[in-house]
Formats: structure tokens, sequence, C-alpha cells
């Protein structure tokens, strides 16, 4: 095989993958996390509303956290200062889903 095509079905092939990572992510999405975040992010459900969550689709809410810290949110939930459990982890999701998961999140920026 020449050069140039191994190159090119390198990439076709991770673009597939990332097409594919961004199905998932929408698909974890509707399952894990819209019943309080809302299809569209804005946390404008019954639970999302009582619970105060951010809108995710707020720039100034997404740039006050990395990725990494996302992460680790979803991996392990998160606890208000008095540890009541504010959001569960995502259970049954890999890390490889979850980092798939966070970079869905900021595609719901500005939306």
């Amino acid at each position: 095989m020449h050069r140039t095509q191994k190159y090119l079905t390198i990439l076709v092939l991770a673009a597939s993958t990332a097409a594919l990572s961004a199905a998932d992510a929408s698909a974890i999405w509707q399952k894990t996390c819209q019943k309080c975040h809302g299809a569209d992010g804005k946390g404008q459900t019954k639970i999302g509303q009582k619970l105060s969550i951010t809108d995710m689709t707020d720039a100034k809410v997404q740039a006050g956290f990395t990725d990494d810290e996302a992460f680790t949110a979803l991996k392990s939930g998160l606890k208000d200062k008095e540890g009541k459990i504010r959001m569960k982890p995502a259970e049954g999701v890999s890390d490889d889903e979850i980092k798939s998961l966070v970079a869905y999140v900021r595609t719901l920026k500005g939306k």
C-alpha cells in the first residue's frame, strides 16, 4: 500500500471512530443525563430546576470547569459542601465513553 493511501486509511478510520463516539455520547446523554440536564443541556427539567442545575449551554459555565473536572464529576459524581449527593456517578459507562460524553457536553455550549 502506498504511503499516502495508508495515511488516508488511518484518517478515515479515525473519523469513523469519532462519529461513532459522538453517536454513543448522545445516546449516553439521553439515557443518563437528560432527565436532569434536559435534552438541550439547559437544565430546565423538573429535577433540574429543583436542584438548580446550571445551564450547560452557557459559555461562562463551560469555562468554569476543565475536561478533567468534568470527567471526574461523571465518574465519581458530585456532592455539595455538606456531603449531600448532587449528581450520581454515571454507571455502566467506560472511561472512553465518559471522555466522549465530556466532548459531547462541550458541543452544548452556545446552543
